[in-house]
């Protein structure tokens, strides 16, 4: 049964580092480790937190990446591992809700900060390349067990054992799956594209991409929304 309340189970930080990928060694920040106490959270991020990657990675709309702990045992049994809190190179590792429940635009108080809600998480091979499993990847992507993105609105200061309480839910109640069912799966649905580009709260890079899926199924030119 899903839990009703959302906690925080951990707080996670990481800075890049080598990572093996088949015959190369490339830089990455997607080992985490779980925060002692409390932490500082800003629309920088986290202290101690850094990415490699900075164009598919980081900045305002990518300031927290967020996985959700209860999709830890199918991964563990499907991989045959066993499975850290910080295995997905995610900030927060949250129990209780799932890519069904948060919605893109979302508004969320944890701990004294104010969140919002901007896109899925697309994994890439740094994903597969940290188990050691090159296509765990696309797997995350078929499943649709992505996690999604924080920004910040409000700084504050977080811990393990914060609730996450929604104090806004958006009107367009758009959902990280059906986010992801339109980028991934479904990806000729104009009307799905339009219904997510109406959120304005939706990440930039989002918002581009889909801009120009749609302009190439329409054959129309479409202007960008300014951010």
């Amino acid at each position: 049964m899903k839990r009703s309340n959302v906690t925080i189970i951990s707080v996670n930080v990481g800075m890049p580092a080598s990572l093996n990928h088949g015959e190369k060694v490339v830089q990455s920040g997607i080992r985490k480790q779980p925060v002692p106490g409390s932490i500082a959270i800003t629309a920088g991020g986290l202290p101690g937190d850094g990415q490699a990657d900075l164009i598919n990675h980081g900045g305002p709309d990518k300031a927290v990446c967020v996985y959700g702990y209860d999709h830890y045992p199918y991964w563990e049994e499907r991989l045959g591992l066993s499975l850290e809190v910080g295995s997905f190179g995610e900030n927060f590792s949250l129990s209780g809700w799932d890519e069904m429940d948060w919605c893109i635009g979302d508004q969320v108080r944890i701990g004294t900060a104010l969140l919002q809600v901007s896109q899925p998480r697309q994994p890439c091979f740094k994903l597969g390349a940290r188990h050691g499993v090159p296509e765990l990847g696309e797997w995350v992507a078929e499943t649709g067990y992505t996690g999604f993105y924080l920004r910040v609105l409000n700084d504050g200061v977080v811990q393990a054992g914060d609730e996450a309480v929604i104090v806004d839910r958006h009107a367009a109640s758009i959902t990280i799956a059906e986010a992801n069912r339109v980028m991934h799966h479904d990806k000729s649905d104009t009307d799905g594209i339009r219904k997510l580009l109406a959120v304005e709260e939706l990440a930039g890079s989002w918002q581009k991409t889909l801009q120009a899926r749609l302009a190439r199924l329409t054959g129309a030119s479409v202007t960008e929304k300014e951010h």
